[in-house]
């Protein structure tokens, strides 16, 4: 009986909603842009967390870069430093300092002093005319150690990796990223093949499996396309594409006192990446190294460090206070379309006085009058939530596709949306609803 008395309130409510379609519409747009922003927002925050967590595999986790810095960078550090000095004296002994740069000496160095380090990987990186067949284009080769594919996430399609021998005795052989296959292998197994890089030929053990890196990560980063590389063991790349005679001195410090002051720097690495084995001693770790080469390098300023994954989660942190800020004027804006969902309503009570006379004069309970305008109220909400949804998705799917910004949508989201709408419905209808049911019937009657 009672079921049968609420389908009754809920087909007066649809029908009263029904003769005022305009005016049901105008107090849903409140609550269908309060949804549509909370799940734009939602998404957008979503796509910023999902993509930070995408660089963060990237860049590695827990990685220590550093860099050699250039020529002209040098310079520009040095005359800081010099500016800082207090004494003539102090300044004068930054000049003509000589170091040979970052170097595998630096690397082994750090690997055998610093017991938080779990791998390491230095990288020499050159640029190189690449021949296979009739075919010819510019592409980076790359000298390094198995642990590079580990730190970077990567991970062999075909093939092996480099072993002991061909690491130590500088073999002419490579691993090419997934699109160099694609470039120059088309419709033939490259591994066994020999490639032409520079002056060398070179014979391919493997292949990489394709990492998918967007346009912008790779700004972003500062990273290259790994995909479009080509991989040698270092040894390889310091016999055959670098001078030796500029790195295979002795590391003795004697010989660097007896070498001519110069600012010269000959890098021999073009980047070195430190993986630590936790993150807590990330910043304690960079400080120890940059300690460690500034003594090796006598006190030269010819590289810098720097730590991605801290970078990114300041760069999440930052994302995530203007999420919530967005998301915070989207609830606003659900709070104005439940004061404009109450308002109405009121409005609508006071309009609708008679009818309700007339409705308790033939029999209806407080409770129906009560539960037709709630119905009311909670109608326009799932409506206005309803068309939000749908204006939300489509937001996100064009802040995707114009503005360039990734944006995820999930079930979560849209489901929060629906309820939060059934509750501002609810919550506001209730005002108006009580007060509809208080009515006398007979002033009701009265009422023109």
């Amino acid at each position: 009986m009672q079921l049968d008395r609420n389908f009754n309130n809920l087909y007066i409510a649809l029908d009263s909603l029904g003769a005022n379609r305009l005016r049901s519409f105008l107090t849903a747009l409140g609550i269908i842009f309060g949804v549509s922003a909370v799940i734009a927002m939602l998404a957008i925050g979503k796509g910023a967390k999902e993509e930070i967590m995408n660089q963060m595999k990237l860049v590695g986790v827990n990685n220590i870069v550093i860099k050699p810095k250039t020529q002209e960078k040098k310079e520009e550090q040095e005359k800081k430093e010099a500016a800082a000095e207090e004494s003539p004296k102090k300044q004068e002994s930054g000049k003509g300092r000589f170091s040979k740069g970052l170097s595998l000496a630096d690397a082994e160095s750090i690997r055998k002093m610093l017991p938080t380090v779990a791998a390491i990987s230095p990288e020499m990186i050159q640029e190189q005319d690449v021949i296979y067949g009739s075919k010819s284009s510019k592409m980076k080769i790359v000298g390094i150690q198995p642990a590079f594919f580990g730190i970077n996430n990567m991970r062999l399609g075909e093939g092996i990796i480099f072993n002991k021998q061909q690491l130590q005795s500088g073999e002419a052989v490579c691993i090419i990223g997934s699109d160099v296959k694609r470039k120059f292998f088309i419709a033939e197994d490259p591994l066994g093949k020999t490639i032409k890089c520079g002056n060398q030929w070179l014979k391919i053990i493997g292949v990489t499996e394709e990492k998918m890196i967007s346009n912008a990560t790779k700004e972003n980063l500062g990273i290259r396309d790994y995909n479009l590389d080509i991989y040698i063991p270092i040894q390889t790349a310091l016999v055959r594409y670098k001078n030796p005679s500029l790195y295979l001195g002795s590391d003795d410090r004697d010989q660097q006192q007896n070498t001519p002051a110069s600012n010269m720097i000959f890098h021999q690495l073009d980047q070195l990446v430190i993986q630590v084995s936790e993150t807590e001693t990330l910043s304690a770790s960079a400080a120890v190294i940059n300690r460690m080469l500034r003594r090796r390098h006598n006190n030269v300023a010819d590289f810098e460090i720097t730590i991605p994954e801290q970078l990114l989660k300041q760069q999440q942190k930052t994302k995530d206070v203007f999420n919530i800020v967005l998301s915070a004027i989207a609830g606003i804006s659900l709070l104005v379309g439940g004061i404009g969902i109450m308002n109405i309503m009121l409005a609508s009570v006071l309009e609708r006085t008679r009818e309700i006379g007339i409705r308790m004069a033939l029999g209806a309970q407080k409770s129906d009058i009560v539960m037709q305008f709630l119905f009311e109220a909670v109608l326009i909400s799932l409506s206005g939530g309803t068309i939000g949804v749908l204006l939300g998705v489509s937001g996100a799917y064009l802040v995707d596709k114009l503005a360039e910004i990734h944006t995820l949508i999930s079930g979560i989201s849209i489901v929060l949306s629906f309820l939060l709408a059934s509750a501002v419905g609810l919550i506001f209808g209730i005002s108006p609803a009580r007060k509809a049911a208080q009515k006398n019937p007979i002033e009701c009657l009265r009422h023109d």
